[in-house]
């Protein structure tokens, strides 16, 4: 038996995680000592029924056991959009010498977005800090824990009906996505170890801090709070996950540069099943995102439904008319459109509305992955930026457009609040101009330190086989 050379990439890595844990871990460790209290486990007698968990009531109340079931199944299916649903996605329309690698990616990204949520990004994005930024409140998830004897605790005031458990869990799930969604910008040609670091790093410095701003209690463009500068409206995620993910994408893709060569799709029965999936899982993205299983939560369903059906089937015509024949990936990236077009509208606009965002999604995100990547001719592999970005973007507009007051308590330009549209596309362009510059930044730190591409001969074999040891037969 030989022992292998570990790569310094590898060693770097494992020794900076270690170190990093402990060394934060040390302060969560001195307060649970502290906080330990021997006589507290001694037993007790129940004098009264806890209060329920309200907007108002956030101290040892009880949480709705309805709303509860529903996020417990909301984040669920939301992890099985990335695993299995985006691995197949992806690995679907790579060539045959690269599916590992891009299924590993998915699978791997869901690891690490998990390990740094522990340690502080859950607490950075959710919890109360500055307009920008959270506080370190929630780091290592101190402080969420519930006596479970009564059944009681202190849920997240962003939804206060659920234990803060499932709802750190719930938007656990959306960071996690959300990073893997970039990896089809850059299939192909990133080194594993490259693609690791950069991902960790964007987490913490990218998508912390915009998911604070958009969704933090008080944000700046959070829509519900009173002192936001601007009050954007995004129901589920296409300012914070789309938009977001589609532009690291662009730039990541730009950075590296395009391919030595490429390939049609080697398996679109993957794609397809990993589409579907996409579709069943955004339920829980959308309707989730109400928080409660209510008729907030029902509309949001009802609209993501016939969004992404228009999306898919407009897709589809404008394809047949353009190309000749309707493709299977094409009505599969037609519906991924629809789905992140209504993304952001879901909790706030009508059925109507919803029709009218499918089409534009189906005819603009075409555009996007035809017109629009062919124009500029950067290679982004999987058309994270045509479809995410350039989907999220017009979602995002179209929600200030249709947005109806009584479902979201919030009026669109249809009715009569003007500003709105102007607030939607400033979130959107602030957005864009933060994640281009500190992803860039990112990259090319990445990059002066263990290189983010691999070389020609690694690309020319496939990753799978170099990077991992394993093929796909």
């Amino acid at each position: 038996m030989t022992l292998r050379k570990f790569s310094t990439a590898g060693l770097l890595a494992l020794a900076g995680a270690i170190l990093f844990a402990i060394v934060l871990s040390l302060p969560t460790l001195h307060a649970a000592r502290a906080q330990a209290n021997p006589a507290a486990t001694a037993a007790s007698v129940v004098t009264a029924a806890p209060p329920a968990c309200d907007a108002k009531t956030l101290v040892k109340c009880a949480p709705n056991s309805g709303d509860t079931a529903w996020m417990l199944t909301s984040m669920a299916i939301v992890l099985m959009m990335t695993i299995p649903g985006l691995a197949l996605f992806y690995g679907g329309m790579v060539r045959r010498k690269n599916v590992g690698d891009t299924v590993m990616t998915s699978f791997a990204v869901t690891c690490l977005i998990t390990i740094l949520w522990l340690f502080f990004t859950y607490s950075l994005a959710f919890r109360a800090g500055t307009p920008f930024i959270g506080g370190l409140d929630r780091a290592f998830l101190q402080g969420v824990m519930s006596d479970f004897s009564n059944n009681v605790g202190n849920p997240n005031p962003l939804a206060p009906t659920i234990p803060e458990t499932v709802y750190s869990m719930f938007q656990l799930t959306f960071a996690i996505i959300t990073a893997a969604l970039i990896a089809g910008s850059f299939a192909e040609r990133m080194k594993f170890s490259a693609m690791l670091w950069f991902i960790g790093l964007w987490a913490i410095f990218v998508y912390s801090p915009i998911a604070h701003w958009v969704w933090g209690p008080d944000g700046v463009f959070n829509s519900g709070n009173p002192k936001a500068w601007f009050h954007v409206l995004d129901f589920a995620g296409g300012t914070v996950v789309h938009v977001n993910s589609g532009t690291a994408g662009l730039m990541a893709a730009l950075v590296l540069g395009r391919r030595k060569d490429t390939a049609p799709p080697h398996n679109m029965v993957y794609t397809m099943i990993g589409a579907s999936l996409l579709w069943v899982g955004w339920f829980g993205f959308n309707a989730g995102s109400a928080v409660s299983a209510g008729m907030q939560a029902g509309m949001a369903m009802t609209v993501t439904q016939l969004a992404t059906a228009t999306a898919g089937f407009t897709w589809m015509l404008v394809e047949w008319m353009m190309r000749g024949k309707p493709t299977v990936v094409g009505i599969c990236s037609g519906a991924v459109a629809g789905l992140v077009a209504i993304t952001p509208a879901s909790g706030f606009v009508g059925p109507m509305g919803a029709f009218w965002i499918g089409i534009a999604a189906g005819i603009v995100c075409y555009w996007g992955v035809t017109g629009l990547k062919h124009f500029f001719g950067y290679d982004d592999a999987l058309d994270v930026f045509g479809v995410h970005a350039v989907g999220g973007a017009t979602g995002a507009i179209l929600t200030g457009v249709f947005a109806v007051a009584a479902y979201g308590g919030t009026a669109g330009l249809l009715e009569g609040n003007s500003v709105q549209v102007l607030y939607q596309a400033v979130g959107v362009g602030i957005v864009f101009i933060y994640d281009v510059v500190v992803t860039l930044i990112i990259l090319k730190i990445v990059d002066m330190v263990v290189g983010l591409r691999v070389n020609a001969e690694v690309e020319r074999e496939g990753l799978d086989l170099a990077l991992h040891g394993e093929t796909v037969q």
